[in-house]
């Protein structure tokens, strides 16, 4: 029986050399920097939020479904079997998977896409930097300091994402992307993870959800390897049971394939610490080349049979009526608003005009989950709802 390690790699974050906070505090007694910033996560108002936040399928559709939640806590768990079996900083890995959808809108991308195009002319909309922002700034919980006040490496892996603009506004964490460098390897695992969960958990949902059948996503190598393997441990396996079995045996599959390959990527590197990992010319973390093709055909088969659905696109196109009308009405009437957001906005429009007020109806509107914008929208244009 295996025995689990106790110790970090060299080239793994540690506590003592990490960049550290944005404001100073003293060092936590009984636990790991990392593990607080994974505590204060959990504890954060925008991580309850995510439980009612779509993944795919709106949250009023089933409770049966993945939401952001439980998609954030299934990406943490595969995050931390890979990072444990590499030798890297599990509760790192962790935090930065609960922490890397926080600011995303109501109804999924979908959301996203309509609060992107409506904050086109005002900088844009992108749910990574939202949710920096989040655990930099709009969170409300500390005497001492806005945000949650996380470490840099845990600030670094959430933000996956940046344009060359926008990171020139981020100081030291903006650096990276402007030097065209890597992040530490747990945010390498975390970005994998989330990629690794969103595929396979999406076909499991899809299946459950009717909008396609289990002989159908055979047609993907990824589905019909596994399926058979199934098979002959459990001939006589249907239903719920032989689905949950073939995406248990796919999850495992290309897990193991990830830790092999970036294993051996990682030994071939010989990084001598986090800094060596960073000035590599590439990602350390990774699939196979079998696996990647593998890992593409699902996604483009989850892309063309499940999210260009009839059903799906009949849901997302109502989130983006919702998103974007909620939007038009508060930028031209912001006081419809609430008070605080209102104040804010008041604030940001004298100090930088329509861009600042944007931003706070963009906080707004990104805080939301799924039921409220709803609600929201029946409050502002429902003559007969009572606000």
């Amino acid at each position: 029986m295996s025995t689990p390690r106790t110790t970090l790699a060299a080239y793994a974050a540690h506590d003592v050399t990490s960049h550290g906070r944005r404001v100073i505090e003293p060092v936590p007694k009984h636990r790991s920097e990392y593990q607080r910033d994974r505590d204060r996560i959990i504890h954060s108002t925008a991580f309850r939020r995510l439980v009612y936040k779509t993944q795919v399928f709106v949250n009023q559709e089933g409770d049966l479904y993945r939401t952001r939640l439980t998609h954030s806590l299934e990406v943490a768990q595969i995050a931390r079997t890979i990072a444990c079996a590499l030798n890297l900083n599990e509760p790192l890995a962790e935090a930065i998977c609960l922490a890397h959808d926080l600011g995303h809108t109501p109804f999924g991308h979908a959301g996203q896409d309509a609060l992107n195009g409506c904050m086109r002319e005002y900088g844009g909309f992108e749910h990574n930097l939202q949710s920096l922002r989040i655990v930099d700034e709009l969170e409300e919980r500390y005497a001492s300091f806005n945000g949650l006040n996380l470490t840099f490496e845990t600030r670094e892996g959430i933000l996956k994402h940046c344009s060359l603009n926008n990171a020139k506004q981020l100081g030291e964490l903006g650096e990276r992307f402007i030097a065209r460098h890597q992040p530490s390897l747990e945010a390498q695992v975390a970005d994998l993870a989330d990629a690794i969960a969103y595929n396979n958990h999406d076909l499991d949902d899809g299946i459950r959800a009717g909008l396609i059948t289990l002989e159908v996503a055979l047609q993907c190598a990824a589905v019909s390897q596994q399926y058979q393997f199934v098979i002959n441990e459990y001939s006589n396996l249907t239903g719920k049971r032989l689905i949950s079995e073939v995406v248990r045996h796919m999850i495992d599959h290309v897990v193991t394939d990830v830790i092999s390959t970036s294993g051996d990527a990682i030994s071939a590197a010989a990084p001598k610490d986090i800094d060596a990992v960073r000035t590599h010319g590439r990602a350390l973390i990774g699939m196979s080349v079998d696996m990647f093709e593998q890992h593409l055909a699902l996604k483009q088969f989850l892309r063309d049979h499940v999210y260009k659905h009839y059903r799906v696109l009949r849901m997302t196109t109502k989130a983006q009526h919702v998103v974007t009308a909620l939007f038009e009405s508060f930028m031209q009437t912001p006081e419809l608003m609430p008070p605080e957001y209102q104040h804010s906005a008041a604030k940001l429009y004298a100090e930088t005009g329509s861009a600042g007020r944007a931003r706070i109806v963009a906080d707004y509107i990104a805080g939301m989950t799924d039921r409220y914008a709803v609600l929201e929208h029946e409050r502002v244009f429902d003559p007969a709802k009572r606000s």
